[in-house]
């Protein structure tokens, strides 16, 4: 039976930097075909991820992450970017084969189900390489994009990331993010706000005129972390029709980033007592993080029904399962994406 929907993976990401033979049927990620098919995959979005410093002829270096921080990304930088993205789309076209399909809308969804595939979303994770050109997402839609996350983890042209610093969390959407989020509206683009500021976040769900998604994001009063939701989130996203896809990434489940099953069944408890039923949804964030393999943890996405069944234990019903699954997605599917 196909009822999974996963609305965040970084597989293609990886895929193309693992170079030699690996592909969708044949890698050592967390996410392939025969893994899918054993849990029930109906449709994967397939990020097409870009750090975008990495582009950068330089960069500057955040001595206590190691992480690149640099002040200002550069226009050349999101360019080579946003070509890469384009790389990428065409990269989840070439893996089609008899089991896997790439899907524009709900009823490509519908019909690859009815024909036993699987069906490939593709989505851009870092909205800054619009780099100021609202054509670029006529171009993104041409290739197949059916969801962009506004940003990553920089200041972009659409508005600013997840922070610890303050000014920054509050700061919303620039007033070019404004016209992409009503564009992309317009042409059936789902709006992500995984990553965004929480200034950002309450933007989207005032501009947007249909649901968003919070691809890959938990809940904050469970796990601290910026990158999650809070309350008032969670119940702004329910009342919007929008979702949050459940984020398998330790450090988004709990504190100390040592995280067990149990973890994500008790998010989407949370999630489902404050925003409603219709709010949980599943975005693993698989291939786009590591974590040290331990005893009750998951590695990869053939192991999906070790989540199922903490979920049952913690109480979710089975109607509540299937909205979890795939149908609360699958619901902003139908309405956001044309």
């Amino acid at each position: 039976m196909m009822n999974l929907i996963d609305l965040h993976c970084d597989t293609i990401s990886r895929l193309m930097t693992a170079g030699g033979s690996h592909n969708l049927a044949d890698n050592d990620l967390s996410i392939d075909l025969g893994g899918m098919q054993k849990a029930g995959t109906l449709v994967q979005f397939f990020a097409c991820f870009v750090h975008a410093v990495s582009y950068e002829d330089a960069g500057l270096t955040d001595g206590s992450t190691g992480r690149h921080m640099p002040a200002q990304i550069s226009p050349k930088a999101w360019d080579r970017a946003y070509q890469a993205v384009l790389e990428m789309a065409g990269r989840i076209d070439g893996e089609q084969n008899d089991r896997i399909r790439t899907a524009h809308s709900y009823g490509e969804i519908r019909k690859n189900q009815e024909q036993g595939m699987i069906s490939a979303v593709k989505a851009a994770e870092e909205g800054g390489i619009l780099n100021g050109r609202l054509e670029r997402l006529e171009e993104l839609y041409d290739a197949g994009i059916r969801l962009i996350t506004l940003t990553w983890n920089y200041p972009n042209c659409l508005g600013f990331p997840n922070s610890r610093t303050g000014d920054i969390m509050e700061s919303g959407l620039t007033e070019f993010g404004f016209q992409a989020v009503e564009r992309m509206n317009e042409l059936g683009m789902i709006v992500d706000v995984s990553h965004l500021s929480d200034g950002g976040f309450w933007d989207c769900i005032k501009a947007s005129c249909v649901p968003v998604c919070a691809s890959h994001s938990n809940a904050r009063a469970l796990c601290p972390h910026p990158r999650n939701l809070t309350d008032e989130m969670l119940k702004a996203l329910g009342e919007k029709g929008g979702v949050a896809g459940l984020n398998f990434y330790p450090a988004f489940l709990c504190e100390n980033g040592v995280a067990v099953v149990d973890d994500i069944a008790r998010h989407a408890v949370h999630m489902i007592k404050t925003g409603g039923e219709d709010v949980a949804a599943v975005g693993t964030d698989f291939d786009g993080f590591d974590s040290e393999p331990h005893e009750g943890w998951i590695s990869h996405v053939s192991e999906m029904e070790l989540v199922w069944e903490a979920m049952r234990k913690r109480g979710i019903t089975p109607r509540q399962l299937d909205k979890v699954m795939s149908l609360n997605a699958l619901r902003v599917i139908r309405e956001a994406m044309k």
